[in-house]
């Protein structure tokens, strides 16, 4: 199974891309992670127009990054709270459609509504309004956890 991150935002602190990457690394060969950077849209200068247009310019790169027939998972604050045994549970489901996993994180504004309507689950890393770097690095080590777990490695909350 592989899980794609597809991220808008380029040229992370060092620290992002460390963290990011300690986690990517630990997971068991089967169960890979790979990050799809989105350049983010113009914000300044001439032709740079309204949020919606920069979702909009946004959401479109981000289509045609994502695996084809991956099930796609927007990462928005509204969206539907998980713990990790939560998204163990989903990691085993997907594996038995024998579905790859995309998981998108917006940029600062955001994502564009169409982008979360369209997508197969809307989640919630947390409540909290995180940096959109934080969320890979997030990300990643949940996405490790929920592997291992389901690994038959023990988890420190059981």
């Amino acid at each position: 199974m592989k899980f794609s991150i597809v991220a808008v935002g380029h040229k992370m602190p060092a620290w992002i891309d460390a963290g990011f990457n300690a986690y990517a690394q630990r997971m068991p060969r089967g169960s890979r992670i790979e990050l799809i950077e989105i350049k983010p849209a113009g914000r300044s200068g001439a032709g740079a127009g309204p949020v919606v247009q920069w979702l909009a310019a946004e959401a479109e790169r981000i289509r045609a990054a994502l695996p084809k027939r991956c099930f796609t998972v927007v990462l928005d604050a509204r969206g539907k709270p998980a713990t990790t045994v939560d998204i163990a549970r989903r990691i085993e489901r997907w594996r038995q459609d024998g579905r790859d996993v995309a998981f998108v994180i917006g940029g600062a504004d955001g994502t564009a509504n169409a982008l979360q309507q369209e997508a197969d689950l809307l989640l919630s890393l947390s409540a909290l309004t995180l940096p959109h770097g934080l969320c890979r690095v997030l990300l990643a080590e949940q996405l490790y956890r929920a592997v291992s777990l389901l690994a038959g490695h023990p988890y420190h909350r059981e």
